[in-house]
């Protein structure tokens, strides 16, 4: 299995709740995704991610950004 790239996609501005305006990712959240281990694990990582964006709203451009991140990293989107 590839490996997963991070949900982050280099904004990192923490507004709304403490939630970065670019990927929804907490700091607590970013530091639990670099210590995943298993590609699984960051997949899983994710999808919730994505579920967490459906819920807080105002994060549709991420899905595309990220996209982007992971054809520039030759790694299929694991969504």
């Amino acid at each position: 299995m590839p490996k997963v790239p991070s949900p982050c996609i280099d904004v990192c501005k923490y507004k709304r709740g403490g939630h970065c305006i670019g990927c929804s990712m907490t700091k607590p959240q970013k530091k639990l995704f670099k210590a995943l281990k298993k590609p699984e694990h960051k997949q899983a990582f994710v999808e919730m991610l994505m579920l967490q964006q459906d819920a807080l709203g105002k994060y549709g451009h991420w899905a595309k950004a990220y996209q982007r991140k992971c054809a520039k990293k030759k790694v299929p989107v694991p969504f």
